[in-house]
């Protein structure tokens, strides 16, 4: 059966889908080769590659809110454009690097950096700039697409990008991902981008004030920040002592480790072709209530298995963490652009990225707690932490939304 004229997403949206495709695969492959490529070509250590992860996530806070600000001052388009000729300018510049024998450890960083400073400024310009391409009635299933884009080469790019390096060598990986890159650029040449009215020229500051301010005093955007804050701590603090206890408590291989970690990515895909049909049948509110309750029952399954050791169990779980959370981000993502006013959405969407800052501190905590008391304790701890996420959103008004709010004008900004 063929979608309904309403419901059937516009051509240029298409080109949109296809372009995030190739970026975010892109992203995944060059950061998947990132650290193969220090350990095997560069020979560096543990701490050599952490410094190294530290200089690939660091620009989710660094960059997010200058991102967000310059979304809602020029056109996004371009702004998603060149950030995207950015990447694939750094990933091919670690190319040349690598056949001429000259890369090392620091301009590894500096170049991957760089790259994902491009993956940042998309990230963000990229929900602000879908609701311009399609109707309310659409946004659910165009973020339904970006989604299941992202999940694809989530679940897809790690794989490709150390079998590249694994069969071929450094430089085919980031050769691969940088012409992904120029083809997600070349999407995005086909876009009409509806024209805006030029922003007032202010302070910078003054600006950041006032996304800052519209999302806290917000009474659906505060707790679905709230909420993915705490989600973000909890999911890494719980990633960060996978695997060692996995190895030694659930008697998984290696190959065994990667098998139940691949169930995230098998869980993120179901649930977003899935999300289209569930948002139909369930409750706009219900929807977005779903992904902090599957969060915590997947928290509160990997804590069984320290008295059920079953890696069974923890598949199951992984494939929750993925599957639920996915419904949670579209319905967001929704929500966020219904209600925000589309001079701010830059800002707003800049905000979103920045709970991705809370990773780091799930990580520390992992350390932390780990170190002291065990990997079992940070279950325990991961799960009551997931729990605190889920009673944020189910005690606040979003979750009695009954549809997706009306969208709104730039009367409602603050």
């Amino acid at each position: 059966m063929s979608p309904s004229p309403a419901l059937q997403l516009p051509r240029t949206f298409n080109r949109l889908a296809w372009s995030n495709l190739a970026a975010q695969s892109a992203e995944q492959i060059a950061l998947a080769a990132a650290p193969i490529v220090a350990v095997l070509l560069l020979g560096v250590g543990e701490g050599q590659t952490g410094a190294l992860q530290t200089a690939l996530t660091l620009p989710f806070v660094l960059v997010a809110i200058p991102a967000g600000l310059l979304a809602d001052r020029t056109s996004r388009r371009f702004l998603m454009a060149g950030a995207e000729a950015l990447r694939a300018a750094a990933l091919a510049a670690i190319l040349l690097l690598i056949w001429l024998g000259a890369l090392n450890l620091p301009l590894l960083a500096l170049l991957g950096f760089a790259s994902v400073c491009g993956t940042v400024v998309y990230s963000v310009a990229a929900p602000a700039l879908v609701p311009s391409l399609v109707t309310a009635q659409q946004l659910p299933a165009a973020n339904a697409r970006i989604e299941l884009a992202r999940t694809v080469a989530f679940a897809a790019g790690p794989a490709i990008g150390g079998a590249l390096v694994g069969w071929m060598g450094a430089a085919p990986a980031f050769g691969f991902a940088a012409t992904l890159s120029v083809i997600a650029v070349a999407a995005l040449s086909g876009i009409r981008e509806p024209a805006r009215q030029p922003a007032p020229h202010r302070h910078p500051l003054t600006e950041i004030g006032e996304g800052v301010r519209f999302v806290m005093r917000h009474e659906l955007l505060r707790p679905v920040f709230i909420t993915q804050f705490i989600f973000n701590t909890a999911s890494f603090l719980l990633l960060a002592v996978f695997v060692p206890y996995a190895v030694r408590q659930l008697g998984l291989t290696a190959s065994g480790v990667g098998a139940t970690l691949a169930m995230y990515g098998a869980g993120m895909v179901v649930g977003a072709l899935c999300a289209t049909r569930v948002l139909r049948r369930l409750s706009f509110g219900t929807v977005i209530g779903l992904g902090p309750v599957t969060g915590f029952a997947a928290a509160g399954i990997m804590a069984l298995t320290t008295f059920f050791p079953s890696p069974l169990l923890a598949g199951f779980s992984f494939f929750l963490l993925g599957a639920g959370p996915i419904l949670w981000v579209i319905s967001t993502t929704t929500l966020r652009q219904s209600v925000t006013p589309p001079s701010l959405l830059g800002r707003v969407s800049a905000i979103n990225i920045l709970s991705y800052g809370a990773r780091p501190l799930g990580s520390a905590l992992g350390a932390i707690v780990g170190g002291f008391y065990g990997a079992e304790m940070c279950l325990y701890l991961a799960a009551a932490i997931f729990a605190a996420q889920a009673m944020v959103i189910w005690l606040s008004p979003a979750v009695a939304l009954a549809r997706q709010p009306e969208m709104v004008g730039e009367a409602a900004s603050c």
